[in-house]
Order: structure tokens, then sequence, then C-alpha cells
């Protein structure tokens, strides 16, 4: 959903050093050259090759092992100079971009509209559902335009504010059968077009409205339009209940792929000697006028479901928990981040930008290369953690399920294997919807302190190892390979036929008991 709030968002505090880093413009960095177009793959070149420096990457790099990074990469002058994956997150793996999504879907408007599917942005919403009867259809509610919608400006009553992690208004829209009639029925708080007001039920009116107008869902228009041209052919993107593409989230990709959509918007919306998004639109991004009413910033804007620095510094698409695509159109560089929790992205858009060091090319830094190629390498490979001592419960417990009532955790089942050679679980978690069937997770784990990963799943690739504490505690590290969340630290202590289950929720530490005789 939305990006970490805790940092990210001194993004614009930053980045006003960006202007005089390079000292000249990309244009000129680049005349006489033709674009370089990935679709088929990336070109790579060295940093120095590109007025970047390998040792000041490195440190980038090292950083970003600190602040919970799954990929980091950089493409300048179109090639790609830093291509990086912390293990056990690996390049082929499509990773949920979060509120990503949201520019996605906007970038589909754009589309729409430079093909006539879509007449204009300031055609009011409600005209696309007139074959519906609409709760709270005040006067106000009836101006709602496409812009509103896109510049998170629609009036409607939300409770998804920037400054902390209350998603009320998302839990109750995921809660209900009809999304699009879950947002379309809200009261309105105020007038279309007064304050913004982030809303990830915005996005979403678009994608069903895009689904009305071209006849096919915002994945499968997307697949036609905008995957297809850019030569982006692996991603997953979920569905809400009516089989409309969830908007403002719900969409996960490979940094490669986050990397050409970052390209298109430097590109100002052409590809391959073909516009696909107008240079008119991608304009309004980078001068972005929406007064975000951050007080953490107050230069912050927001336009066509973009953050954006004034002054066409940077702009950027952005992921809660650190999913980032940015634009720096001074510097021609396009950066992507993945990550799974806070990751300081002001201070890592900081260090992007100063190690752009010349516009043209530097002299070759063999100890810098050399430096940032091992570097590169190290992260990919995880260190494990401790883990020689074994119990003799390992045998006691294999095979049986523990069951829970419904509990803050959402834990229903768990049965370990841990007395042969191919350690697993298998857990059982109640649906966030009570009215949904549980989910089934079923995986193996790592006795030996590396993670290990089970097959692809529609959440994504789920990884664990578990280390013995004492002879009555197993505590098993936890996450989803390509998720945005971190890694979850399960401690479980049994007592005959009983299990305590404790984790983590939002900060606060959790305790479970299973139910009597498992």
């Amino acid at each position: 959903m939305r990006n970490s709030r805790s940092r990210v968002l001194r993004l614009a505090l930053l980045i006003a050093v960006l202007a005089g880093v390079a000292g000249v413009t990309a244009d000129l960095a680049r005349a006489g050259t033709e674009p370089i177009w990935p679709t088929q793959q990336w070109q790579a070149s060295s940093p120095e090759e590109q007025g970047m420096d390998s040792a000041a990457l490195a440190r980038l790099i090292d950083f970003g092992q600190t602040r919970n990074l799954d990929s980091l990469l950089i493409v300048r002058h179109g090639k790609m100079v830093l291509d990086a994956y912390y293990a056990p997150y690996t390049a082929d793996i499509p990773h949920a971009v979060n509120s990503v999504t949201k520019a996605v879907v906007g970038t589909l408007a754009a589309i729409a509209l430079k093909e006539g599917v879509l007449d204009s942005t300031s055609h009011p919403v409600l005209d696309y559902f007139g074959d519906r009867t609409i709760e709270n259809a005040d006067d106000r509610k009836k101006t709602i335009t496409l812009q509103h919608l896109l510049d998170m400006t629609s009036g409607l009553a939300w409770t998804e504010p920037l400054t902390d992690n209350r998603f009320e208004s998302v839990v109750e829209m995921e809660r209900s059968p009809n999304w699009v009639k879950f947002v379309l029925d809200r009261p309105m708080a105020r007038t279309p077009g007064e304050s913004f007001d982030y809303n990830s039920g915005n996005p979403h009116l678009l994608s069903a409205i895009l689904t009305k107008v071209t006849g096919m869902s915002a994945e499968d228009y997307a697949r036609t339009k905008l995957f297809g041209p850019l030569g982006i052919g692996k991603w997953q993107w979920r569905r809400d209940p009516r089989g409309i593409s969830t908007g403002g989230y719900g969409l996960a990709l490979l940094p490669h792929d986050m990397a050409k959509l970052g390209y298109l918007y430097l590109r100002r919306g052409e590809w391959e000697g073909k516009s696909l998004v107008s240079a008119e639109w991608i304009d309004k991004v980078n001068h972005a006028s929406v007064d975000m009413n951050t007080t953490f910033d107050p230069t912050l804007r927001y336009s066509n479901f973009f953050w954006a620095r004034p002054d066409n510094q940077v702009y950027f698409a952005n992921g809660y928990h650190c999913q980032m695509i940015l634009v720096y159109p001074a510097l021609d560089i396009v950066a992507v981040t993945t990550a799974r929790g806070d990751c300081a992205a002001g201070r890592l858009a900081t260090y992007i930008a100063d190690a752009a060091r010349s516009a043209t090319a530097l002299p070759p830094d063999p100890n810098g290369a050399n430096l940032l190629a091992s570097t590169v390498r190290d992260i990919a490979v995880e260190k494990p953690t401790e883990h020689d001592r074994t119990s003799p419960l390992a045998l006691t417990v294999s095979g049986k399920t523990y069951h829970f009532q419904r509990n803050a955790l959402l834990v229903k089942s768990l049965s370990l294997t841990l007395d042969n050679p191919r350690p697993r679980y298998e857990l059982e978690l109640y649906n966030l919807n009570p009215k949904n069937p549980p989910i089934m997770l079923t995986g193996p784990i790592g006795l030996d302190g590396v993670y290990r990963s089970g097959p692809p799943t529609p959440m994504g690739v789920n990884a664990a190892k578990a280390n013995w504490l004492n002879d009555h505690t197993l505590v098993i590290n936890s996450l989803i390979v390509g998720g945005s969340n971190p890694a979850q630290r399960w401690t479980l202590w049994f007592d005959g036929d009983k299990l305590n289950l404790r984790g983590s929720l939002d900060g606060r530490a959790v305790s479970i008991d299973s139910d009597p005789g498992g």
C-alpha cells in the first residue's frame, strides 16, 4: 500500500541537492546519441562509463544491507550500472510493489486517454456507474472527476493517513464482497478538489472504470498496451471478489521491469519510437501541484498517482515498505528499490544522487569496480545463523497438529516435521475475512541456519529457517520472499500436548496457546 511512513517521506527534504549534482542536463549528456530500449533486456555498463562512482555504489549496497532491502537497481543513460539482490531474494521472483500499483493504473489511464478510450480526466466518475444505485450521492459526489481520483482529492470519507500505519478503510474494503460498491457508497467528507486525502479506493475505482471502457481487466489491458510493448512478461496481480484488478495495491513485478516503467517516464512516454504516454501527462507528474498536506514535509506534491518534488528535480512511484521507482530527469537516472520495511529512503535517494559524479564517463577505477563486484556477490549469499543445537522433542512433536481458536495472529493450525532429512511445516491461517476459507501455507524449513524456500504461491515464495534455543523452545523465522513485510519470528514452547506460540503484531508481542490436547 503506502510507502514506509517513518522515513521515506523525508525524501523531498533531502532531494534539494540533486539539481546541482551533475552540473549539466541529461540532454547534454546524451547529445547526439540514440535512446537505448531495454525491451528484450537491459544493457549493462560499468558505473564509471556512465559517470558514476563504483566505490560509492558499494557503500550504498552496504547501507541497504542494514535497511531491509531486497533489491537495488540503478540505470543511467539507458544502461544498468547497478543490479544488486539481497539473499534470499533473487532477481527472478516478482516482488510486491504495493502502492506502485497505483502508478501503473494511472499509466494505463494515460494510455486510454491517448487512444481515446477515455475522453477526458474531467469526466465525472459517477457517469461510468449509471447502472447501479449509489448511496450518499449528493451534489458533491456527482462532481468527482477522474482527475480527482488521480490526485487523491475525491473528497470521499476515508481513513488511510500517511502519518501512521492505520489502514482502517482498506481493511473494511477488503472485508466487503463488492469493493467498487464499498468505495462508491462512501459518504463525502469534503468538496472534490478541496484537499489531498490518501485513499486506495480511488485507484480501485479507476481500475473498474478501465474495465468498463476497455472491456477487459486492468491487468489484461496492461498486458496488451503497457507490459507487452515494454517487454514485461512476468507479474502477479490480485483481483477483488468481483474480478476487478486491484487498483491501490496488489501487483508484483520483477525489479528489472519496475525499472522499465521508470524508464518510460524518463523518456517522456516514448518507447521504441512510439509514444505510449503523452508528454503532457508526464509533465503534470513532473510539476505536480497537489499539496499533500504533510506536516513532516510541506514541499511534497502529488499528481497522477505519483509523488513529486517540484521544479522537476525528482518524482517517484511509491509503495509501502519502500517499493520505489525513482526518476531523476536532470541526472538521466532511474533507480528501483524493493524492501521489507523501512529503508531510510531519503538517505538512499541522496546516496544515489551523490554517486553520479559526472554527466559523462569517468576514468576507469579497477579498485572500485572490484569492490563493487565483491559486494554484489556477497549480499547475494545468505549468511547462516547459529544452528548447533537440537532437541529430543523433535521426534515427539513431528507430525502432530496443534489447533488454535481464532486469534490476533490468525493461526488456525500448525504441524511440523522435524525428524527426517527434509524438515517442513504446514500452517493454516484464518482468513482476514471470516466468510472466506482458511489460507494454507506449507514448505521446507532450514535447520542449518539458512532459509529454505518452497514453490511459488499466489502470496509469494514462502521461506523458513529454525533453531532450538533449548530442549523445549524452537524459534522459527519465516518470510515471503518477494513480499514486502519483514521476516517474522515465531517462538514455539512445547509443554506436553500444549504449544505456546509467540509472535508479533504491529510491533507488539502476542502469545497464543493451542487447544487442550493440541
